[in-house]
C-alpha cells in the first residue's frame, strides 16, 4: 500500500512538473533539461546510495526518501507562489527529489523477501505484487495527474504528490516492520569506509555468474527497449498511422497486459521453472515487438500482440528481484541492489539517445529489423550460458 501510493506520486509528479515547467517557461529545452536532472540524480543516487541503505537500514531508508520527495514537491509551489522559484532552484529541487528516490526504492526491494517470510509468502508472488504497482501506475498516475491539472492547476497536483509521498512514508513508519540486516550497526558507526561499502556491491556482483547475467541481461534489455517507447514507437505511430491515437492504444495494450501477467505470475509463478520462464518470456517479448512493428500491421493486430507481450514481460523483473534477494546477504541488499538499479537506470537514456540517432541515420523500418535482430541474437544466447542454470536452484522454494 505505502509503495503504491509513493509510486503513485512519482508517477503524478512526473506529469505535473514537466507540465509546470512548459507553462512558466514556454520552453521546451527547459522541460527536457529538467527530465535529465532528474533522470541523473536517479542514475547517480541509485549507485551511491546503495551504502546509504545498508547503513541507514531498509524502513528508515525508504520513510526518509518519501519525506524528502514530500519536502522537495512542495517547495515547487510554495517558492513559486512566494516569487522565489529561478529555474536553476527549481532544477536543484528536482535533483534533490530525485536523488533519494532510487534508494527508497532499493531499500523497499530490500525488505521484501524477510516480509514476505514473516507473512508465510512465497517470495516470487510477493515480488509480483511489489512489481504490479508500477504497471498500475502507469494506469492510474499520469491520467489522474492529467484531470488533477485541468481542474487544480499543476501547482495544485504538487500539492498533492507531497500529501501522497507524506502519507507513504507515515504508514510505512507505523505498519511495516522493521527489517534490520546484521551489519547495520557496523556500517553505522564508520568501521568500514563509504568507498569500501561502496565497492563492495559492484564486487559481489562480478563474482557471481549468476548475477552478472542478470544484470547483463537486464541492462541490455533496458538500453533495447528504452528507445523503442521513447523514440521509435512516437515516430512509428506518426509515420504509419499518422494518429497519437494509435500511439496510446499501443502502449495501452502493453501496460494492460504486463499488468495481467504480473499478477498471474504472482499468483501462479512460484510453481514455475525459473530459467525456463525467464528466458522464453525475454526472448519473445523484446525481439517480437520490434519485429512485429516491422511488418506493419493494422492497429488492432498490433495491440492485441503488445497485449500478448505485456502478459509475457509479467514474470520478468519478479524471477530476477527474487533470485538477486535470495543471492545476497541482507547486510549488503541495499548497496548491491543499488549498484544494479543504477546500470539498468543509466542504459535507459543512453539507449534513447542512440535509437534517435539510429532512427534519423538508417530510417524506422531498417531500424525495426536491426536492432530486433540484434535484440533476438543476445536473448537467444542467454540460452547456452551455464550460469543461468543455477537459477532453479537458487532458494527455498
Amino acid at each position: 500500500m505505502a509503495n503504491a501510493v509513493s509510486v503513485v506520486g512519482n508517477a503524478m509528479a512526473a506529469v505535473a512538473i514537466p507540465w509546470f515547467v512548459l507553462q512558466t517557461t514556454d520552453s521546451a529545452a527547459r522541460t527536457g533539461l529538467t527530465g535529465a536532472v532528474g533522470a541523473l540524480g536517479a542514475v547517480l543516487a541509485a549507485f551511491f546510495g546503495g551504502p546509504i541503505v545498508d547503513r541507514l537500514g531498509f524502513k528508515r531508508t525508504s520513510v526518509a526518501a518519501d519525506l524528502v520527495s514530500a519536502a522537495t514537491v512542495a517547495l515547487i509551489p510554495l517558492l513559486f507562489a512566494a516569487g522565489y522559484l529561478a529555474f536553476w532552484l527549481l532544477l536543484v529541487l528536482v535533483f534533490l527529489g530525485a536523488v533519494l528516490d532510487a534508494p527508497g526504492l532499493s531499500a523497499r526491494q530490500a525488505m521484501i523477501s524477510e516480509l514476505a517470510r514473516i507473512a508465510g509468502m512465497p517470495t516470487e508472488m510477493a515480488n509480483s505484487a511489489d512489481s504490479a504497482i508500477p504497471r498500475l501506475a502507469q494506469f492510474v498516475g499520469p491520467p489522474l495527474a492529467g484531470v488533477l491539472i485541468a481542474g487544480f492547476g499543476a501547482l495544485g497536483v504538487l500539492w498533492l504528490d507531497a500529501a501522497t509521498f507524506v502519507f507513504s512514508a507515515a504508514l510505512v513508519a507505523t505498519a511495516v516492520p522493521s527489517v534490520r540486516s546484521p551489519a547495520t550497526d557496523e556500517s553505522a558507526d564508520g568501521r568500514r569506509g563509504y568507498l569500501r561499502e561502496l565497492s563492495e556491491g559492484l564486487r559481489f556482483v562480478w563474482a557471481s555468474p549468476l548475477l552478472l547475467s542478470l544484470v547483463f541481461l537486464t541492462t541490455v534489455g533496458n538500453f533495447l527497449d528504452a528507445p523503442l517507447q521513447a523514440v521509435i514507437l512516437p515516430v512509428y505511430a506518426e509515420e504509419v498511422f499518422g494518429s497519437a491515437f494509435a500511439l496510446g492504444g499501443i502502449l495501452g495494450g502493453f501496460g494492460a497486459g504486463a499488468l495481467a501477467g504480473t499478477l498471474l505470475f504472482g499468483a501462479f509463478g512460484h510453481r514455475l521453472p525459473r530459467r525456463m520462464t525467464f528466458l522464453v518470456c525475454f526472448v519473445l517479448v523484446g525481439p517480437a515487438a520490434y519485429l512485429t512493428l516491422a511488418m506493419a500491421p493494422s492497429l488492432a493486430v498490433l495491440v492485441g500482440v503488445f497485449a500478448v507481450l505485456g502478459v509475457l514481460a509479467g514474470p520478468i523483473e519478479p524471477i530476477s528481484l527474487t533470485i538477486f534477494q535470495e543471492r545476497t546477504p541482507p547486510e549488503i541488499r541495499g548497496r548491491v541492489l543499488g549498484a544494479t538499479n543504477a546500470l539498468y537506470f543509466a542504459a535507459i537514456p543512453i539507449g534513447m539517445a542512440l535509437g534517435g540517432v539510429v532512427v534519423e541515420v538508417a530510417g524506422l523500418m531498417p531500424t525495426l529489423v536491426g536492432m530486433g535482430l540484434v535484440y533476438l541474437a543476445v536473448t537467444l544466447g542467454m540460452f547456452f550460458n551455464p550460469a543461468l542454470r543455477e537459477m532453479d536452484a537458487v532458494g527455498n522454494r
